[in-house]
């Protein structure tokens, strides 16, 4: 049975008076005795002077369960267990004479949790038998917690016993305060000068590698900070939880967790966030951070104790005695430790005992340690509590934010704006750009450019591996690690040889054991040192060279693929294998490939790459031919002018044929893309179609492409830029596109809810389409000023409130193959002028319009226009579409709007009654009469001669047909015959 007719069997009206019985009536006093009243001496089936005696409770037991099966409608259980329920009842009634508590207890333990004390052994009853019971004992158990909470005693014992609580928690903390000593006066001014000292010390960012002569080497903290993405497994409390991983800012890392491990690849901002920890901190006073560098640690003798931390970082504040120790017993530390990597494998093991031993001792605190993926196995510090996090790499929003963030710390704004749009359409100078670190060299070396990026990008990756691979360890004082130093020229040797396997291979990953093959084999030509095997050398540039990761277990791969590219094409040169790399120049994947060979190449190879590329007459590779010009220092001036020559026949594209076929070549012409400058009207809408044709491909290059246009003043150009915003992101587009074009005479058009919420977050748009969309789409528009709204083919009905509510300017308003629309009259208070409804649109309303100028509708077949239109309203334009009305002169009350100057109707339903009011229209210039496959004479006969007209349209009317009579009604008219 359900719970809720189980329930209403067992009303109150009959439970509690049977309860009331198993109790004894209260005695004179209050009841505030030192020792608890026990339940025993409540029941009045128990002790000597018992009321009641066990059978009398399961009489009582009877008389409850009978009353319940007695009820009307099914009975709660099968009628052959009504004894054994009535038993089972019984015993837990009885039982509560062995309960050990009193009455206070019971009413703070709550009925179900006593329900529950109650039951004993399973009884052996059905499922609805066992429901009812246990069912039935709650109810009993509910009105003897109410029984106890009305006798007289038991507020006042209540009372006595909260005032006994709170004298015992007073003592309690009284003991507590005496036992903990009072810190000093002399740590409060020590940490407010420890504090700002941090503040200080940690604010700043440096790129340790670089060397430009005109940029800075640091940068203020607060500035250029960027929040950076972590991850990790959501955890239960017994392990992992398969599902999505967790994702959140990497500062909150330690909100949610007191102690995590974040592992991040080189220059993905881990160092930078233990700052910005720091920093944070130290001036919103929560917590007393400690920052401990491992790489500077490790070098004495033994790992720092509390008390020895500031003076193992250099520090040059002297804490009071016991200091550090009374923080971190008070649990207010931050212990920030970094650079798990960058110490030798053996002190790790050390570094590990050292952690465990502080994090057992001070427990309170917060821990967050980092480390390169590679350094240490998983779990590694597991057994301490420690979440293991990830630094993402960065998105799309977050480069461009650190290029602006850069730009503002080095006060050179000029420079951002080309860095960000050779970024977007540069894919190989994009797919660098993914962590703090290279985003900082490459802002550093545009800048030291004056805007403008190597001629070559060769030495954009010159730089970067310069410094990934020698000279940010060395610059940081970290030395040798692990006690291997290949140097720069060595691993650079086994990097390629690993890049150049994976480009033949066309894979972007390999086993470890294949790595550890290659490297083996590449051992002996390095001059490796003695004793050092290949998985030793292979684990070394997985740790340190900042280039290769283990992404899985088992598996490595290049951080960036373009420096697999780069790599794997030093090599091809170096080998002379430039023939195997033409051999794929068909294949897209192969393209950055070349383009790094002909940079690496001598000039005789690149001339000779060249000839070969523009010999094989495609445009993919003629294109290719003209892209790898940008990476070569020194060209044979011949080939040079061939390949610009060849290359300018097909860009910039002359026609939208031009444009297509151009598209067709790939990516890569977006990079080759010019304009606007230079370019005429033609050209530039060719290349924004062009632009927009590989959107699918490469949207991020796409979209730096058309920004360029934005400020056309061409309105083809202007059309193409609005027409194309469904290939994008709707919000990036409209701030990126949208919101800079020039409005003059440009329709916009929504066809998904984000470009509709997009809409409210631009400059007011004059008109505006939604189509394909639900009706409640308008609730995602902010109330603007568009003054010409079409809705076609919206699902569900169309508010008209709705619409009043969101196009307060409305004057002009299409609803075309839509669900419905709801009573026009709501939009009486807007100054409507013009109006066109499909066929079936809901006419309800519209004679409340009258400042209408313009309407099309279809008239009803049973109703007259009189009845329809707003007689007030100053119509000059009226269409009435396919009208086939049975009733006389359906056109009767035409002439009462004498302002009316173009009429649109079809013809050949038209009586000499409609025709008389036409003709009684003193403004009337312009008609079309369509559907007309004939003239019909014996009206136009009837017909007085219309002389204000001054042009007739007669769609689908071939040129002469009826023209003697039609020419006799409208002797002024200028005749169109137009296509229907």
């Amino acid at each position: 049975m359900e719970p809720a007719v189980l329930g209403g069997r067992l009303a109150s009206s009959m439970i509690a008076p049977l309860v009331r019985k198993l109790f004894r009536p209260d005695g004179p006093g209050a009841g505030l005795v030192d020792k608890p009243v026990r339940l025993s001496s409540l029941l009045s089936f128990k002790g000597e002077k018992r009321t009641l005696t066990e059978k009398d409770v399961s009489r009582l037991a009877a008389q409850l369960v009978e009353r319940a099966v007695a009820s009307p409608g099914e009975p709660p259980f099968p009628y052959d267990e009504q004894d054994a329920v009535t038993d089972a009842l019984a015993r837990r009634l009885l039982a509560l004479g062995d309960l050990d508590m009193d009455d206070v207890q019971a009413v703070r333990l709550g009925h179900r949790e006593l329900a529950a004390r109650l039951r004993g052994e399973p009884d052996g009853l059905s499922t609805d038998a066992t429901h009812f019971l246990d069912s039935a004992t709650e109810w009993a158990c509910l009105h003897i917690l109410e029984f106890f909470t009305r006798r007289s005693t038991f507020v006042a014992r209540t009372l006595v016993e909260q005032s006994r609580d709170q004298a015992a928690l007073i003592a309690k903390v009284d003991e507590l305060l005496a036992r903990t000593p009072r810190p000093p006066t002399t740590d409060t001014s020590f940490e407010r000068r420890y504090l700002a000292y941090v503040a200080e010390r940690h604010n700043h960012i440096t790129i340790y590698g670089l060397d430009l002569r005109d940029s800075p080497d640091s940068w203020p903290l607060e500035v250029a900070y960027l929040s950076l993405e972590a991850t990790a497994e959501e955890t239960g409390l017994d392990g992992p939880v398969t599902g999505a991983p967790v994702h959140l800012p990497a500062e909150h890392a330690l909100r949610d967790h007191g102690r995590v491990l974040l592992r991040g690849d080189a220059g993905s901002g881990k160092t930078t966030l233990v700052q910005w920890l720091a920093v944070t901190a130290a001036r919103d006073g929560t917590q007393i951070p400690y920052v401990l560098p491992l790489r500077t640690l490790i070098r004495r003798a033994a790992l720092p104790a509390p008390a020895d931390f500031l003076t193992a970082v250099g520090c040059p504040l002297t804490p009071p005695e016991g200091w550090a120790e009374r923080v971190l017993w008070a649990g207010r530390g931050l212990i920030l430790v970094d650079g798990l990597d960058e110490i030798p494998a053996p002190d790790r093991h050390r570094a590990r005992d050292w952690l465990l031993g502080l994090i057992s001792a001070f427990p309170g605190n917060r821990w967050l340690i980092t480390s390169r993926p590679t350094a240490v196995r998983q779990d590694w510090l597991a057994s301490a509590g420690c979440r293991e996090m990830l630094l993402a790499p960065m998105r799309r929003g977050e480069v461009a934010t650190f290029v602006s963030r850069w730009h503002q710390a080095a006060r050179a704004p000029e420079y951002e704006g080309p860095l960000l749009d050779s970024l977007r359409v540069k894919r190989d100078l994009a797919r660098l750009a993914t962590n703090p670190l290279m985003c900082g060299l490459i802002c550093a070396l545009h800048r030291e450019r004056r805007g403008y990026l190597p001629t070559g990008r060769k030495e954009l990756y010159d730089a970067a591996l310069a410094m990934l691979l020698a000279r940010r360890d060395r610059e940081r004082g970290m030395g040798a690690v692990d006690s291997v130093d290949l140097g720069e020229e060595a691993q650079l040797e086994l990097l390629q040889r690993l890049a150049y396997a994976l480009v033949l291979s066309g894979r972007t990953e390999m086993d470890t054991e294949t790595a550890e093959g290659i490297v083996e084999r590449c051992l002996p030509t390095i001059a490796a040192p003695p004793g050092m095997d290949a998985r030793t050398v292979l684990s070394q540039l997985l740790l340190r060279s900042g280039l290769l990761r283990r992404p899985a277990e088992g598996v490595v791969d290049f951080v960036h693929r373009t420096f697999q590219d780069y790599l794997g094409a030093r090599y091809a040169v170096e080998e002379g294998h430039l023939d195997v790399l033409l051999s794929h120049a068909d294949d897209a994947q192969w393209e950055d490939v070349i383009r790094m060979a002909v940079a690496h190449a001598r000039p005789r190879e690149r001339a000779s790459v060249l000839r070969r590329l523009l010999a094989r007459e495609t445009p993919r590779l003629t294109l290719l031919a003209l892209a790898c010009l940008e990476h070569a220092a020194a060209v044979d001036p011949g080939v040079r002018g061939e390949v610009e020559s060849r290359a300018g026949a097909l860009v910039p594209p002359g026609t939208k044929d031009d444009a297509k076929a151009l598209a067709e070549a790939g990516p890569l012409v977006l990079e080759l893309l010019p304009g606007p400058e230079g370019l005429t009207d033609e050209e530039a809408l060719a290349v924004t179609v062009t632009a927009s044709l590989l959107a699918a491909e490469e949207p991020d290059a796409a979209l730096a492409v058309l920004r360029r246009f934005r400020e056309h003043p061409s309105l083809d150009v202007r059309r193409q830029l609005v027409g194309t915003w469904h290939r994008f992101d709707a919000e990036l587009y409209a701030g990126e596109v949208l919101d800079h074009l020039d409005r003059n005479r440009l329709i916009l058009t929504c066809t998904t809810s984000e470009q509709a919420a997009a809409v409210r977050l631009m400059r007011p748009w004059w008109a505006l389409t939604l189509q394909g969309l639900d009706a409640e789409s308008l609730h995602l528009l902010a109330p603007t000023s568009v003054e010409h709204v079409s809705l076609i083919f919206l699902r569900g009905t169309i508010d008209p409130y709705a619409l009043r509510g969101v196009f307060r300017s409305l004057s002009g308003l299409q609803i075309l193959e839509c669900d419905g629309v709801s009573n026009l009259a709501a939009l009486a208070e807007l100054s409507l002028t013009t109006l066109r409804l499909d066929s079936d649109a809901n006419l309800t309303g519209l004679n409340t319009l009258r400042s209408l100028r313009r309407l099309s509708l279809r008239l009803p077949a049973d109703q007259q226009l009189a009845d329809l239109l707003p007689v007030e309203a100053p119509l000059e334009s009226l269409r009435l579409t396919a009208q086939r009305s049975s009733l006389p002169g359906p056109l009767r009350g035409l002439s009462a709007w004498h302002t009316l100057k173009e009429l649109d109707l079809h013809g050949e339903t038209l009586s000499d009654t409609d025709w008389a009011e036409i003709a009684a229209l003193p403004a009337l210039e312009t008609i079309t009469l369509r559907g007309l496959p004939h003239v019909p004479a014996h009206i136009l006969d009837l017909i007085p001669p219309l002389r204000g007209v001054r042009r007739v349209s007669l769609p689908n009317v071939a040129e002469g047909s009826g023209m003697p009579e039609l020419k006799a009604v409208f002797p002024e008219a200028r005749f169109d015959h137009l296509p229907f």
